[in-house]
């Protein structure tokens, strides 16, 4: 089975690039499963039913998208294998700029569109700049300059990366990007394996329940501007 790692900012178009995908892969022949990592509310697995792709949804609550998934994720590899899926998708919730949720040795995507202005991809962290395929969605009602500028800094926050225009309604450049996925590792197990890179820190007083604002209830991991 192969694991891929689907990440980006809300509303980039991510399930409906992973839609688009699925139907392409299925349509020479292969099986594909999604797990949804959300924290409050997520609807992806009804659209996912109705393509009768079998999908799990899992949402973080109060805890961080990233400890969430990678808590849950060896779990949910063994539930792919155990459908004896060719692909198990995971869509991420994406909710952070610093989220981090892509896995050495399994295939890595990240989606990001045109309309978040010219230098969102220089404010986003791991879930960019360490992933291998970036697919840029929304292309299609920019101006070329404004492509060729975001996909300029969309290489320049990740230059090992391939960046590909996919359009999530009509599934153009969803035949390039089942090709590439389908050059990802086999993926038996998750156990010892290591994130591209570590999660946000935080374990500090408003990490434990706490809401009151102020010097005397801020204790563990912090950090601050320093005004002065």
């Amino acid at each position: 089975m192969k694991l891929v790692t689907f990440s980006g900012p809300p509303s980039s178009g991510k399930t409906s690039v992973l839609a688009k995908l699925i139907q392409e892969l299925a349509r020479t022949g292969e099986s594909a499963g999604v797990i949804k990592f959300d924290c409050l509310y997520a609807n992806e697995a009804a659209l996912f039913e109705r393509m009768g792709v079998p999908v799990r949804v899992g949402l973080a609550g109060g805890l961080c998208p990233d400890h969430f998934f990678v808590s849950n994720i060896q779990e949910g590899v063994d539930w792919g294998l155990g459908l004896r899926l060719g692909y198990l998708f995971t869509e991420s919730a994406g909710l952070c700029n610093r989220c981090s949720p892509h896995v050495r040795d399994v295939a890595a995507v990240c989606v990001i569109d045109n309309l978040m202005g010219m230098d969102t991809p220089r404010k986003i962290g791991p879930m960019l700049r360490m992933a291998d395929i970036v697919i840029i969605t929304k292309y299609d009602i920019v101006s070329q300059a404004e492509r060729e500028v975001f996909a300029f800094r969309v290489a320049e926050a990740n230059p090992k990366a391939r960046l590909l225009l996919v359009n999530g309604i009509s599934g153009q450049g969803v035949f390039e990007l089942a090709r590439l996925v389908g050059d990802a590792p086999e993926t038996a197990t998750v156990e010892e394996s290591r994130l591209r890179f570590s999660m946000p820190a935080a374990l500090c007083s408003y990490c434990l329940g706490e809401t009151k604002i102020g010097g005397e209830y801020q204790v563990g991991n912090l950090k601050k501007i320093g005004f002065s």
